[in-house]
């Protein structure tokens, strides 16, 4: 959502390689935005801004995304994502108690939830040269089933995890997406479904459509076609299939 009125302005990769188009953490904080209704514009940025001392005056590790409004300046998604819901009750409720359940699932999501769907692309991107990778992966891929099964559980066939679509939801799926493709979560369809339902939500669609769009206008010379290859092959699912 780009208005050249807006206050906020939240930086962004220009273009990444397709088996990340979609899962940038950017797309956190366009998702939190649109579901509140709030303007913003975007700072695109390219590798070699990441290092520079203009960015890391925002961002001290060069990711992204980074958040400006007013003078203040903030990284880290979850963290962005928690300042944009704490603004507005379409993402977290005025109820004191269920304010604090929210933020425990928002915490739980990004601290729980993603650092072993993270850790197995890591071993996705060494198991071909490094065998300790191939011996590891079980073992994460069943603590990542594991953690699923447990937010299966607490959902409880809920829609939401309280009785309405709040920030926690939209953490959640945003981890669960880099699932998307994998057997790992069909073999928790419920949750899967879960996500679906929170994807297909306006804001989500909007988010999404604009941070590809971005990608699109940048996208490299076909001349580059094989080296997105090369990284498309690394960053494999449990499947060996593109996530």
């Amino acid at each position: 959502m780009n208005n050249e009125s807006t206050k906020i302005k939240v930086s962004a990769f220009r273009w990444v390689p397709p088996v990340a188009q979609g899962l940038v953490r950017d797309l956190r904080v366009r998702w939190a935005l649109e579901e509140v209704g709030l303007a913003y514009e975007e700072r695109l940025i390219a590798p070699e801004d990441q290092q520079s001392g203009t960015y890391l005056a925002l961002q001290p590790f060069g990711q992204v995304p980074t958040y400006e409004e007013d003078g203040l300046v903030l990284f880290e998604s979850g963290a962005i994502v928690l300042h944009i819901a704490e603004r507005s009750e379409k993402l977290m409720p005025s109820d004191s108690a269920a304010r604090a359940r929210i933020k425990a699932w928002m915490f739980a999501a990004l601290n729980t939830v993603e650092p072993p769907i993270l850790f197995l692309n890591v071993l996705n991107m060494l198991q071909d040269r490094d065998d300790s990778a191939k011996l590891l992966r079980p073992a994460i891929m069943a603590e990542i089933h594991k953690r699923l099964t447990s937010v299966h559980r607490r959902l409880g066939g809920k829609a939401y995890l309280e009785d309405r679509f709040t920030a926690a939801d939209l953490l959640l799926v945003t981890v669960l997406r880099i699932l998307r493709r994998s057997e790992l979560l069909e073999k928790v369809p419920e949750l899967d479904a879960y996500r679906l339902r929170c994807e297909a939500r306006p804001a989500f669609q909007r988010a999404l459509a604009d941070q590809m769009a971005r990608f699109a206008e940048n996208a490299p010379p076909q001349s580059q076609a094989s080296v997105n290859n090369r990284l498309q092959s690394i960053f494999r699912d449990d499947r060996g299939t593109q996530p």
